[in-house]
This record gives C-alpha cells, structure tokens and sequence, in this order.
C-alpha cells in the first residue's frame, strides 16, 4: 500500500540538469576544454560537484569565479526559460491528488531554486511538503537525510511511500531511507544502470500512477 508520492525536483519534474550541463559546456569550450558529460552524470542528484575546479585543473591556472558564474548562470536561465514540465508530472499529480495522496518533494537543491520554480509553474499548491538540503544542514543526496526530513513531514512510513526520482543519487537516497522508488531518467542519466530501483520507466506519461503503485507493490526489485 501507499500513502504517499515523492517526487524528486531538477530532472524529473523540470529538466534542470540539461540545461545546466549546457550552460557548463559552452563555459569549457570557451576555454577550449571538453566538459565530458560522464564527468556530469557521476554527480546529477547531489551538490558536491563544483565544475569550477574541474576546470581550473583541466586549464592548470586558476578562473575568476567573481565573473564566470554569473554570466554562466543568466546562460542557464536562458536555457531553461525554454524548458517544459517533463511529461506525465501534471498527470500524476493531478491523479495522486485524486485519490488523496499527500505529494511530498525531497531535493538537494535550495528552497531558492525549488519554491521559486514550482510558483512559476504554477504546481506549488500540490505539495504538502517540500523537503530541500536547506531543511538537513545542507546535506545533499545520496545522503538520505532530505527523505527522512519529507518523511517525518508527511507523518508517513518510509515503507508506505513511493518516491520517482531521475538519478543514480536520488534513487541512492530514497531507498537508503527505506523508500520504494521508480526511476524515470531523463535525456542525462537514461544511459546509467538503475538497477537499484524498484521499477524504471522512460517517461511518467509510459504509465497510470494507479498503474505504477500496482506494479512497485507486487513486485520483486527488478524490471
């Protein structure tokens, strides 16, 4: 049984992680560096990474924080005006709605970026709680800090929810917190090894929330 959905934010609900990856290679080619998307893939889902010092090593001298990343983040801004809703999310939350179940979100990112971008898609009211790395002393998946905190928030078992998450470190930290996840990787990380996972689908519009709480319920860990 479930009682509860949890949904990751940046990948699964908006694709963040593109853009972001591209604001990032344009930055390295401009320094006449690739910015391997492997390198990318390996952290998606946490914060630790910081491309900066990737590039300084690759460069062997030091950059100008100060000017690069502002100019790299209005980039991103402008990538990411153009990025839709990743499909099947208003299906699901409208369902999970439907039938009563509190919708939950469990980040790494910051209120900031979170909250900012679920008032301006409109979707912030469907959430009963909103659990960022702000809420765990910024503490960042694969850690599952940010579950417990949704969890506890919720007032539901972690063996009674049902969290969809689009990274190799978010699926980490839903089931080290005893959650049952779906995976639902995006044109970033569809390539990883999801195996963790209790079920994988290529889009939330593949399959009916009803449909997938079916199946993850009934299910061994496989797919």
């Amino acid at each position: 049984m479930i009682d509860a959905l949890i949904f990751d934010f940046d990948g699964l609900i908006l694709n963040t992680e593109f853009t972001e990856y591209l604001s990032w290679q344009e930055v390295f080619l401009s320094f006449g560096v690739p910015f391997p998307l492997e390198v990318w893939q390996q952290h998606i889902g946490t914060t630790t990474f910081d491309p900066i010092a990737y590039l300084e090593t690759a460069v062997g001298h030091p950059i100008d924080r100060a000017t690069l990343e502002p100019r790299r983040r209005q980039r991103d801004r402008e990538l990411l005006a153009q990025e839709m809703i990743m499909p099947g999310v208003m299906d699901y939350l409208q369902t999970a709605h439907t039938l009563g179940l509190p919708i939950g979100l469990a980040s790494s990112s910051s209120h900031h970026w979170v909250d900012g971008h679920l008032q301006r898609l409109g979707i912030a009211p469907y959430f009963a709680v909103v659990a960022c790395r702000d809420d765990v002393d910024n503490c960042p998946k694969p850690d599952p800090a940010v579950y417990h905190f949704a969890l506890a928030q919720l007032g539901v078992a972690a063996k009674r929810a049902l969290a969809l998450e689009d990274s190799l470190n978010g699926v980490r930290a839903a089931k080290a917190a005893g959650v049952r996840v779906t995976a639902v990787p995006n044109n970033m990380t569809d390539a990883l090894d999801f195996s963790l996972a209790d079920c994988r689908l290529s889009s939330l519009a593949d399959m009916p929330l009803p449909q997938l709480i079916s199946e993850v319920c009934h299910a061994p860990n496989e797919f």
